[in-house]
């Protein structure tokens, strides 16, 4: 197992400070904020602890309330809301400096078996094909308005094997597309021993699922993304739906498009589908998307400020 993924499990390994009161730390970001895959994964993560056992989670709704201050710990507080015969509900809310900066309700199930049905997977190449993001990431230095970019975003993903299948956002600068985006991802490490744990698997994609949904409205618009600086947003809620059982530690097709994007906000839409082709996870979250000030239509906020 990578040193980075040790890293980050460590990061979901909350502090329990008191019944149902939970303490997590943060990591570095691209942004001086705290990463929204982080906050929503940790929360799930207190969720789980307080669950019957034999209950995974099937959904989860979440709200980013503010930005949230890398340098702070957040505690999480868990409200058992109910434990029914098949289901759990758990509300979690997420503290800084006396305030919330992010709300989630997650529900749990007990295994079942019902009817099936699911649309097919998509047409993607082998994530064996594709560039990695050591690979990648250098040949676009030029367009990110901090040189020093490719680094940052190498190490702030790097317990993630995540690639592309076609260029990223910052490389289709000023040429809008289809607003399409697909990335293989798994964790740069095997999850073994007491560590293979049905709801690690499942707090690993939702931290990794807030990475790269909102690229597809970027793509839309021939827009960069954040490190490039010809847009501020920021997460504004998130939703995922558990479908079948996976692997976070297995090569994953998340497959994301944009809908729709006004009034300062982009929609976007995700699947998460094992290599065999089984739909394992939809996600939807929107996200304030803006342009910068100086921009024509652009909003009077910069790129530091809490676009919310």
């Amino acid at each position: 197992m990578s040193q980075e993924l040790t890293s980050l499990l460590d990061l979901l390994d909350l502090e329990r400070i008191e019944q149902d009161i939970f303490r997590g730390s943060s990591r570095p970001s691209l942004v001086p904020r705290v990463f929204g895959g982080q906050v929503a994964a940790q929360a799930l993560v207190a969720a789980c602890r307080t669950v019957p056992a034999g209950r995974l989670p099937h959904s989860l709704h979440a709200y980013f309330l503010r930005s949230g201050d890398p340098g702070a710990h957040i505690v999480y507080t868990v409200d058992r809301i109910r434990d029914g015969r098949s289901f759990t509900t758990r509300r979690v809310v997420a503290v800084q400096h006396g305030q919330p900066i992010f709300h989630l309700s997650a529900s749990f199930q007990v295994h079942e078996e019902g009817m099936e049905h699911q649309e097919p997977m998509p047409q993607a190449p082998d994530p064996e094909t594709l560039p990695t993001a050591e690979e990648i990431l250098p040949r676009y230095r030029e367009l990110f308005a901090d040189p020093q970019v490719p680094e940052r975003l190498l190490r702030a993903r790097a317990a993630v094997d995540l690639r592309y299948v076609e260029e990223p956002p910052f490389g289709r600068v000023g040429s809008p597309g289809e607003p399409r985006s697909q990335v293989w991802f798994r964790t740069n490490g095997k999850l073994d021993g007491e560590l293979d744990d049905p709801m690690l698997h499942i707090c690993l994609a939702t931290y990794v699922s807030d990475m790269t949904l909102l690229d597809s409205v970027l793509l839309a618009h021939g827009r960069g993304g954040w490190a490039v600086g010809d847009v501020v947003g920021a997460s504004l809620d998130h939703a995922m739906w558990f479908h079948r059982p996976f692997r976070a530690d297995e090569w994953l097709l998340y497959d994301q498009e944009s809908p729709t994007a006004q009034g300062g906000r982009g929609l976007a839409k995700g699947r998460i589908f094992t290599r065999d082709g089984r739909l394992a996870v939809s996600v939807i979250q929107e996200g304030v998307v803006r342009v910068p000030r100086g921009e024509s239509g652009g909003q009077p906020v910069s790129p530091a400020a809490d676009s919310r």
